[in-house]
């Protein structure tokens, strides 16, 4: 895996925790939005130190390949982040596969930004890890990335109740995944 990626219109990279500052300012330019989706934050989520923290976290995790966050930049404006792209819980062995998380800022919603990223770091990090599967949860009452996830040939596998808290309470889910693609399957 790479430390940075483009795409047409995008900058894909591995931030180090010099970024914290960018970071935070996402974060809170974007917190009213982005809370009904998301687990319950820390008290100190916030802060310029939990993101400098988390971002340094993120890193040694990345040097291990053990968690990968990507962040998006629009090449149009290469130094604010408008969302990123996380593959967690990554298991090789008999699983070979990982948990797809995403998120925008609210304002980079609806231009194809994350199907841009989502279509070129699945394949790319399938291929890099040796995964077999991809696996990503929805809250089924978020049209849209059931709709991305559809687009991108991801399979809908079933509904998980109570599944993740969100936001403080217990969330139903729906079950996406993508298997090793068949050379049918061109993103």
């Amino acid at each position: 895996m790479k430390f940075e990626y483009q795409t047409d219109r995008l900058y894909l990279r591995i931030l180090p925790s010099e970024y914290a500052h960018h970071i935070h300012e996402f974060y809170i330019k974007n917190k009213t939005f982005l809370e009904p989706l998301e687990p319950k934050r820390p008290d100190n989520f916030y802060t310029l130190d939990f993101q400098k923290g988390n971002l340094n976290a993120e890193y040694q995790a990345f040097l291990k390949l053990k968690h990968i966050r990507y962040w998006l930049f629009a090449k149009e404006n290469g130094t604010i982040p408008i969302g990123s792209v996380c593959f967690s819980h990554i298991m090789q062995g008999a699983f070979k596969k990982c948990m797809l998380g995403y998120k925008l800022a609210e304002d980079s919603c609806h231009h194809g930004f994350m199907t841009e990223a989502l279509s070129f770091l699945v394949p790319e990090t399938m291929h890099e890890l040796g995964l077999h599967r991809v696996e990503a949860y929805v809250q089924p009452e978020n049209l849209s990335s059931v709709e991305l996830l559809t687009r991108l040939h991801f399979k809908e596998e079933g509904y998980l109740s109570s599944f993740a808290e969100i936001n403080g309470n217990w969330a139903d889910h729906l079950l996406f995944s993508y298997v090793e693609a068949p050379a049918q399957y061109i993103f």
